[in-house]
């Protein structure tokens, strides 16, 4: 009974030490990050919302060509049946 309680802190300091050891190489990893500036931050902001629109666009674009066939084909059999 005694050598369980013993593994267990044992375990549980362990689990302390490993945890600390984590955050210490991830704040070493996080120093060495290039962060943009402003100006590339600003220009791929720009970039993204253009690309969205242009998307929007050319998916609404699809939508339409593919509703006016699909409307096109379901006139043809309802009609001629």
């Amino acid at each position: 009974m005694a050598r369980a309680a013993t593994e267990e802190i044992g375990a549980s300091k362990n689990y302390w030490r490993q945890l600390r050891d984590y955050f210490a190489a991830v704040r070493g990893e996080m120093k060495r990050v290039t962060w943009p500036g402003k100006q590339e931050i600003y220009g791929t902001t720009m970039m993204v919302i253009l690309t969205t629109f242009l998307f929007g666009i050319y998916f609404a674009i699809c939508d339409w060509a593919f509703r006016h066939l699909v409307s096109r084909i379901l006139q043809a059999f309802l009609h001629n049946g």
